[in-house]
């Protein structure tokens, strides 16, 4: 039986790292602070599985952790939670309190992405959906990434307004980071429903920022991705 605890599971991580990967991670993210102890992410995801069972306390010290693949398991950790067949509503409920009340700690794209729509976005299923607009209006980036990417769980429910109502309040987000998650999260609606996304494209393309526009025509065809860039501002 696994020991579902803060030091087996950082054990279990350091037996894994490497200088090599270590050396990876600092040359992809250079101006990052944070501690690497290099660990690729797919032996992060395998250890987090093996721990789904960890309790919430043992979750929250490793999201205090400085190391930056140990406060990835710990997102992924609440994510494997989340999704389980078994965890009710209640459950879900805890898991996204426990990632609003700690997301100081959830403090760059990749561990918002890792449980912004599993996590956050599973708990408003059934419920209003206003913390979003929180987040969006949050001074934090990666609060307001959070608010878009959280999104992801109403759109594979072909609940498409809470995209587009986000999208609208970020479309002119000063970080790139943000700007592209928008432009994502559209990409994503628009498989859904072309004709909205299309409707949107037309209304907002000339003053969408670069980023979140190449992002969200990626799946459309050659000649209307020319067509909406050439409407697009240049940022």
């Amino acid at each position: 039986m696994t020991d579902l605890t803060v030091d087996a599971f950082v054990a279990r991580l350091r037996g894994e790292a490497s200088e090599v990967e270590r050396t990876k991670y600092r040359r992809y993210f250079p101006e990052r602070h944070a501690e690497f102890i290099g660990v690729r992410m797919g032996a992060v995801f395998a250890a987090a599985r093996d721990f789904a069972g960890m309790d919430l306390d043992q979750i929250e010290r490793l999201l205090e952790s400085d190391a930056h693949e140990i406060r990835a398991g710990a997102v992924r950790i609440m994510a494997e939670q989340a999704k389980a067949r078994a965890t009710t509503d209640d459950q879900i409920q805890v898991l996204a309190a426990l990632y609003l009340r700690r997301h100081d700690r959830i403090d760059d794209w990749d561990l918002v992405d890792l449980g912004a729509w599993e996590v956050l976005g599973r708990s408003l299923l059934q419920r209003p959906r206003d913390v979003l607009d929180e987040l969006a209006a949050s001074d934090d980036p990666w609060r307001r990434r959070s608010a878009i990417t959280a999104t992801f769980a109403f759109i594979r429910r072909d609940e498409l307004d809470d995209t587009y109502r986000i999208a609208e309040r970020l479309l002119d987000d000063e970080h790139d980071l943000v700007r592209k998650a928008v432009g994502w999260a559209l990409r994503n609606a628009g498989d859904h429903d072309p004709g909205r996304l299309n409707a949107f494209l037309e209304a907002n393309a000339a003053s969408m920022p670069r980023s979140t526009l190449r992002n969200a025509i990626e799946k459309l065809a050659p000649e209307e991705r020319k067509r909406l860039l050439a409407l697009g501002r240049a940022g």
